[in-house]
């Protein structure tokens, strides 16, 4: 097969209002299919609950400890200044609790750092993918297997986490490159913030980052849509908006971290892959974005939604084959290729539309034997 045109970028985003809504739409069926499985609570996982909410109380004292200064000295500053009819002790307040949860994100920061600390959110992930698998069999059960859909969790968990031993980094050094990254989105972040300050243009700033980031993802017309009405809209807002946005997609990159550990696309393969599903993806992040912005509850809405993308990936892409087979998979897996088909379906129905499958090719060692596979040639 030639695959000489898969690199080529897609002329039409796939950023539409319908796969958005599928993607939210995923949200709900992914989280409430997740709760189902038994398997999810076991005491690992709630030994790692628990850590989290403990961590996430001692995160909330530690940033609060810059608000409870300001605040000291507001009050020794009250006793020579006549603060009472004064607002800009509050601003200078409500400016540093806006910029530590909406600017810097801090405590979604945390949520995502977790992963480098734990494998617990990688099991998570693959039980839940086994759990997805059987329940799909289960439902289908009265059915032909050679008409049902292959399995992903057979297969994936047959694949290495480190991928090429002379490429693989040490949990350290992959840490230090997400904080590089977070780092780097905090201080755009900041310097787009302070910068919507300034006189005469600032108030230009935002809307212009507005346009020039949904000019690349939705094209010229929607993106001055967005320019003109964010020119309405108060600061707030409109970082809020911005923030909702990125949060959404750095969320996704980090819940679909243990299938990309063993599914290792090249850069431009990846670009590729997040391009052609990423209104769909949007919904879906940006759903589970809103639930993880709920306070101290929100490291456990993190693991829900870690489990969530299980059932996400058996939606937007093609089951794995053996590892032996892995190259040509990344080739083809590239783009959605049931993806329109899949959009318009209903909600009740979104088990009905999947690759095609050989209950011929399965192999009686890595499978049940009612359970289908493909295989890739």
């Amino acid at each position: 097969m030639d695959y000489s045109n898969k690199l080529n970028l897609p002329k039409t985003s796939g950023f539409d209002p319908n796969a958005i809504l599928r993607g939210a739409q995923l949200t709900l069926v992914g989280a409430h299919r997740a709760l189902q499985n038994p398997g999810l609570f076991t005491s690992d996982h709630y030994r790692q609950a628990a850590l989290a909410v403990v961590a996430g109380i001692a995160i909330r004292l530690i940033i609060a400890v810059p608000v409870v200064a300001v605040r000291l000295l507001l009050w020794f500053l009250s006793f020579v200044i006549d603060t009472g009819a004064a607002q800009w002790d509050n601003e200078i307040i409500e400016g540093l609790d806006f910029i530590e949860k909406s600017v810097l994100q801090v405590p979604f920061f945390m949520m995502s750092f977790m992963r480098y600390l734990t494998p617990t959110l990688d099991h998570m992930f693959m039980d839940s993918l086994n759990w997805v698998d059987r329940t799909y069999i289960q439902k289908h059960k009265a059915e032909d297997p050679s008409h049902l859909r292959a399995m992903y969790y057979p297969n994936l968990r047959l694949y290495s986490t480190h991928g090429d031993s002379a490429t693989h980094k040490n949990p350290w050094e992959a840490a230090t490159i997400f904080l590089m990254r977070y780092g780097r989105r905090a201080a755009i972040s900041l310097a787009i913030f302070f910068l919507s300050y300034l006189p005469y243009i600032g108030k230009l700033v935002l809307p212009a980052a507005s346009f020039y980031t949904f000019n690349k993802a939705v094209g010229l017309q929607p993106a001055l849509v967005i320019f003109g009405s964010s020119l309405l809209l108060p600061r707030r807002y409109l970082v809020f908006f911005l923030q909702s946005y990125f949060s959404s997609r750095s969320l996704m990159r980090e819940l679909l971290e243990p299938y990309f550990s063993r599914i290792r696309y090249s850069k431009e393969q990846k670009k590729l892959w997040f391009r052609d599903r990423e209104g769909v993806l949007f919904g879906f992040g940006v759903g589970f974005f809103i639930f993880l912005k709920i306070p101290l509850l929100g490291v456990l809405i993190y693991g829900v939604a870690e489990a969530s993308t299980a059932y996400l990936i058996t939606k937007v892409t093609e089951p794995p084959p053996p590892p032996s087979e892995a190259e040509q998979y990344r080739q083809e897996s590239v783009h959605w290729t049931n993806k329109h088909e899949f959009l318009n379906l209903s909600l009740s129905n979104l088990d009905s539309n999947n690759v095609s499958t050989d209950q011929a090719q399965a192999d009686p060692t890595r499978l049940p034997p009612s359970l289908p596979t493909k295989k890739f040639s």
